[in-house]
């Protein structure tokens, strides 16, 4: 039987043939190291998208130790979680940075200026109608020491809980005299915020709204530092632009010593080129102030709230508890930003 007949078109060029193919007339080899090296190098990716996430939790699982202690700051830091774009993971930051720091020694409190109580409710402590919380700070001057509660498992980590009272915060405060810097003058007077020795906080987290209301306000006129969750997606970028604006107009007018010390990356599907490109994106315009470890999306961080708990506690070895504890230990290293 003749063999057909391979008609190429008219200034193709023939491909060359293949080590060992059948009908090449060669005899069959396993190809070399070198030959398999140069059909290689036209690719940039050297591995898939699901290896490269094993990988980057590969790493942080080698980095990290949960013994090893973390450094105390020189003062009390105080920093405020806040990004007017709801869903981008400022509790969840909140919480989980919170406990990460309180499980290696470091005396941590954490202010709920949130209506829902979401950071109230991970943290375990109690939140409903008529417990003392951060309402009662804003509107009646309570002082700290008479709302704060510490957190039933972790023995340095304290919270200042949020109830549904604080919803109707904003119009109660209207009338009154300096409305903006309410909180300020409570962690002025709270003796454990300062640069002392003796039973001094290391951190202050305060948990904003997904507003940038009279609560944001009043955080933003009382913290020192701005930690901003970002999620890895386009939109984040847009509110990002429109947030950075108003922390401008308040160091200028109300609270000078106000910086943006720390960017986080969260919901980051290493899978993505969007993800990674929201990241670089992020990188490129704020450079050193954005922490290299980023938050994946994980089920055990969503989990966990429904428990009572943050993802440190209720499942310390997966990938959203180890990245939040890699953060931590980042932000802490890094020290009180100059």
């Amino acid at each position: 039987m003749p063999e057909p007949e391979i008609v190429s078109r008219e200034g193709a060029e023939t491909p060359p043939p293949v080590v060992g193919a059948f009908g090449t007339g060669e005899p069959a080899r396993v190809r070399t190291a070198a030959e398999l090296e140069a059909d290689l190098r036209d690719f940039d990716d050297q591995s898939t998208p699901l290896a490269r996430a094993i990988e980057a939790e590969l790493r942080v699982r080698q980095r990290l130790s949960y013994n090893d202690p973390l450094p105390r700051p020189a003062r009390t830091r105080v920093m405020v979680v806040a990004n007017q774009k709801g869903g981008v993971g400022k509790t969840t930051t909140t919480v989980n940075l919170a406990a990460a720091l309180a499980m290696h020694g470091l005396r941590v409190l954490v202010v709920d200026l949130d209506p829902q109580g979401n950071a109230s409710t991970a943290l375990g402590v109690e939140h409903h109608r008529g417990v003392a919380s951060s309402y009662d700070v804003l509107v009646d001057g309570a002082t700290i020491e008479e709302v704060v509660q510490q957190h039933p498992d972790i023995e340095s980590l304290y919270v200042v809980p949020a109830t549904i009272d604080l919803a109707g915060a904003e119009i109660e405060l209207v009338s009154v005299v300096a409305r903006e810097s309410r909180l300020r003058k409570a962690l002025a007077a709270y003796n454990r915020i300062g640069d002392g020795e003796e039973n001094r906080l290391d951190y202050v987290f305060i948990d904003c709204p997904p507003s940038l209301g009279l609560l944001t306000l009043n955080a933003l006129v009382a913290g020192v530092e701005m930690l901003i969750p970002i999620q890895a997606e386009y939109y984040a970028l847009e509110g990002l632009g429109q947030l950075v604006e108003t922390i401008e107009m308040v160091k200028a007018h109300l609270n000078h010593e106000l910086t943006i010390s720390t960017i986080l990356v969260t919901m980051y599907d290493a899978r993505t080129n969007l993800a990674a490109g929201v990241a670089e994106e992020v990188r490129s315009h704020f450079r050193d102030q954005v922490l290299h470890t980023t938050i994946p999306r994980s089920v055990r961080v969503s989990e966990a709230p429904s428990y009572g708990q943050t993802v440190m506690t209720y499942d310390p070895g997966s990938p959203g508890a180890l990245s939040y504890l890699e953060a931590a230990r980042e932000l802490a290293v890094r020290g009180t930003w100059a």
